[in-house]
């Protein structure tokens, strides 16, 4: 049995690195647990009320900057990167997922979340890479994190070499873009740390120009009460009525800074296939997804990351893309399969529909085919 806090062999971090492929991890980074540069920087960013109402992250305070007070006896933390992108990405994916998004009629759901839940599948290998860790040294105390609690995640990897941050906050690889996931393993093993990288954005500003919402407000500081990806995925109540337009056909999640990365040419296929597609997922559109009812709902989100913001925010924002569907093609099927949800639909969702109804083009008149605003008024919630 390993002595708390005995140092151990920089050979052991080559061995970590080959049981991490075995299990479909791409890279292992070893750091300390000295994070007291990044407190200044945390803090200004909860002052500033960037974290929206996301109250878990200001809630835990510094302890997201303090591993050994956030689990006792921590003295290094193992950062692990798994690569999401679908062994079956054709390789203009970028480009193939910029065009989409000028497909009005088209549901953009993010890249990450088009598979498996990524917490249970980086759960679940990185407590197999801990236990052939006590297999190789006895038993040892050990915490595993994937984005489940107040953990420093991209600053953790930076400090071991598994990228550095980007402008927009997430972490990047020279030889592997942003397309990827961190878990981390809070072990009390001194474990010899992994060399930092050097940042290479460079004068780049493209994801900072391209945000819909202008969420990212400077090099490396995000507003998340901005950012797509919290308003549909993270926001519980009502989508703020200046972002709608924005949004567009995003129904869960953003991907845009990504997809504008010059480092993303290098992105890599994941090596699991967990992460496969699901069917639905990357080619469905607006009107079949809002034909689901919740139990359907709940039966193709089965297992996914997905299921998370439930059905009346899944609603919410397929709402919010279908009435920008409606003013941007004029079709009339939308106004039409909004207005048969809307008696019935709860406060939250019925709301959206008629700002939804609302969006009526121009050039389009109140027909049979393209109805009016019901006056029949959502049920509460």
């Amino acid at each position: 049995m390993v002595e708390r806090h005995q140092p151990v062999g920089p050979q052991l971090v080559d061995e970590l690195q080959v049981w991490a492929k075995q299990l479909g991890f791409s890279q292992i980074g070893v750091t300390g647990i000295d994070l007291s540069g990044a407190e200044p920087g945390l803090l200004a960013w909860l002052q500033a009320g960037f974290h929206g109402e996301m109250g878990y992250m200001a809630a835990h305070g510094l302890k997201r900057a303090r591993p050994a007070e956030l689990v006792p006896g921590t003295v290094s933390v193992v950062t692990a990167r798994m690569d999401y992108l679908p062994s079956s990405t054709r390789s203009d994916w970028s480009a193939h997922e910029r065009s989409r998004l000028l497909q009005p009629g088209e549901a953009v759901v993010s890249l990450y979340a088009r598979g498996r839940d990524y917490h249970k599948v980086l759960r679940q290998r990185l407590q197999r890479l801990a236990d052939l860790l006590a297999q190789r040294l006895g038993p040892f105390g050990h915490r595993v994190f994937t984005d489940s609690a107040p953990v420093l995640e991209v600053e953790l990897a930076a400090r071991g070499g598994t990228g550095w941050r980007g402008k927009h906050t997430l972490a990047l690889h020279r030889e592997a873009g942003s397309m990827f996931f961190l878990g981390e393993l809070f072990v009390d093993l001194a474990l010899p740390p992994t060399a930092p990288v050097s940042a290479h954005c460079g004068s780049c500003s493209a994801c900072i120009d391209v945000c819909p919402t202008q969420a990212i407000v400077g090099a490396g500081r995000l507003d998340a009460r901005r950012c797509i990806s919290y308003l549909t995925i993270e926001h519980p109540g009502p989508i703020p009525v200046e972002f709608r337009r924005a949004m567009g056909n995003r129904i869960y999640g953003c991907d845009d800074c990504q997809l504008v990365c010059p480092w993303n040419r290098y992105a890599q296929r994941a090596t699991v296939a967990d992460f496969d597609v699901r069917e639905g997922f990357d080619a469905a559109t607006l009107l079949a997804l809002w034909a689901w009812d919740e139990a359907a709902f709940l039966q193709r989100t089965e297992g996914s990351a997905i299921r998370r913001i439930g059905y009346t925010r899944w609603r919410r924002n397929l709402a919010v893309a279908m009435g920008n569907a409606w003013r941007e093609t004029g079709d009339p099927a939308y106004a039409s399969a909004l207005q048969a949800a809307l008696d019935g639909a709860d406060a939250l969702v019925g709301e959206h529909i008629l700002w939804a109804l609302a969006q009526r083009p121009a050039a389009a008149a109140p027909t049979d085919a393209a109805p009016v605003l019901s006056a029949a008024a959502p049920r509460s919630a």
